[in-house]
């Protein structure tokens, strides 16, 4: 699967090691095809880890683009009131979507026209124990892991807000932080963010603690295809 190239390309070219990116040590936490009709209310998981999603009555389901099914988030104006909850997807929190200790990827399919937004994240940046992100500001992606060790982010050299699908992969190491884009690292930071974990829900496409005017919601726009939780 093309999820997973990106996570080995990316793992092995972080830690300069292949034998810790071998298939057999790949396991999915969650697999969210996002092939649910228009109206869906419930996003599956088809990991088997039963990690299922409330869809928000703003994010369109069933939208067929570019040869693809996935969900849509429309644009919203940034920082403007009030916040709009039903624009997010939300994953209650489960142990297996924290990182823990553990070598962690998260891997999207996207595409967007846009230039800003979360596109996924367990926690914020005051968070209790730590979080982790994706988001796309001015078109390049940044992933982000926060630890009680601190902060490692990988930041894409290139926008990749052209209209096209492009699949994503961000990975945490115990040597460091990755960002693979089409399955070829582009970025990455060397280092150890020590623990993650906290007993927020995940969200897809936004912030779930966020008013538009103390703290901005970072609402995402554009098209989702599929999304990836793996431990390696």
């Amino acid at each position: 699967m093309r999820h997973t190239v990106a996570l080995l390309t990316s793992t092995i070219l972080l830690t300069g090691t292949p034998a810790a990116a071998h298939p057999a040590q790949a396991f999915p936490v969650a697999y969210w095809a996002m092939n649910e009709p228009p109206g869906a209310t419930r996003m599956s998981d088809s990991s088997g880890n039963r990690l299922d999603g409330h869809i928000g009555d703003e994010v369109g389901t069933g939208v067929y683009v570019q040869g693809s099914s996935g969900y849509r988030f429309d644009r919203l104006q940034p920082d403007t009131p009030p916040a709009r909850p039903g624009h997010l997807v939300v994953v209650p929190d489960a142990p297996g979507l924290n990182p823990g200790t553990r070598n962690f990827a998260v891997t999207i399919r996207l595409r967007t026209t846009n230039h800003f937004g979360n596109i996924i994240q367990k926690g914020q940046s005051t968070t209790g124990g730590g979080n982790f992100k994706l988001q796309i500001p001015n078109g390049r992606v940044q992933c982000s892991f926060r630890g009680d060790r601190g902060v490692l982010e990988a930041d894409a050299p290139h926008a990749i807000n052209d209209g096209d699908w492009h699949v994503v992969t961000c990975v945490r190491v115990g040597t460091g932080v990755a960002l693979a884009i089409d399955g070829r690292r582009v970025a990455g930071r060397q280092g150890w963010t020590g623990a993650i974990g906290n007993s927020w829900p995940l969200t897809i496409g936004g912030k779930l603690d966020c008013d538009q005017v103390t703290v901005g919601c970072d609402y995402f726009a554009g098209d989702l295809d599929y999304v990836t939780v793996e431990v390696v």
